[in-house]
């Protein structure tokens, strides 16, 4: 048994020295070879044979051979679950814990018991957000924290100040994004829109919608009714 157990030390350890080698090249070979590639934050081995990670600027990610002598950009998907891994992995790295969402800086949106709790950052020119809203319409029982996020252009900025500044926000924004009914002329102090998007630079909000839920998954993009339901069921904050 004694003998057993240090065969089996001794293996892991030449598997920790070969995969340290292993990334100690990719290291090398890319930054020798691409000068322009942002620094390495981490190598790390993918489910697929022979196939790494590599993950720049905090949350990029790229897939490269042992050697560094190819590098991919795109999804890695699981066929066999039809899974997005890449989705999945950057899903992982993006979470923003709910608690350090600046809540203060949206207005609320109560269905039925409002239980269930998702935030949303939005531009009122997104067409996407307009589409979401539409399936979001059809969530009962939920509490929806939605964030201006005017980074469409100027008109965006526009219609963001008319609809925080409007007597009932919530009744505006879907006025608008549900009737097209657009939001009267307004103001007030708007510095909150401001750091917005001052928050989602920071945590690299660089689309519309994007849906955080209570548990910190992040949704880039417009999802339906269904896929809205099971994040809300699966969400465990």
């Amino acid at each position: 048994m004694q003998r057993l157990k240090t065969t089996l030390l001794a293996l892991l350890a030449t598997l920790s020295l070969g995969a340290q080698a292993q990334e100690a090249a990719i290291r090398k070979n890319l930054a020798d070879r691409l000068p322009n590639l942002p620094k390495i934050d981490e190598v790390s081995r993918t489910p697929m044979p022979g196939l790494f990670e590599v993950r720049v600027n905090g949350t990029d990610i790229f897939y490269t051979d042992p050697q560094g002598n190819f590098l991919i950009q795109g999804a890695l998907i699981d066929t066999r679950s039809r899974t997005d891994l890449t989705e999945q992995r950057v899903a992982k790295l993006t979470a923003i814990a709910y608690r350090d969402l600046p809540l203060k800086d949206a207005f609320t949106m109560v269905r039925g018991n409002g239980k269930r709790k998702m935030a949303v950052f939005e531009d009122p020119n997104c067409g996407y957000c307009k589409r979401f809203e539409r399936d979001l319409a059809k969530i009962d029982n939920v509490t929806v924290h939605l964030f201006l996020y005017p980074i469409l252009g100027a008109d965006s900025v526009e219609k963001s100040r008319n609809i925080w500044c409007a007597r009932d926000k919530a009744k505006a924004w879907t006025d608008w994004m549900l009737e097209d009914i657009a939001p009267a002329d307004a103001k007030c102090d708007t510095s909150a829109l401001q750091r917005n998007v001052e928050f989602g630079r920071k945590a690299r909000i660089n689309g519309t919608p994007t849906i955080i839920f209570a548990d910190g998954t992040r949704v880039p993009g417009a999802i339906d009714t269904a896929r809205i339901e099971k994040f809300l069921t699966d969400a465990k904050p």
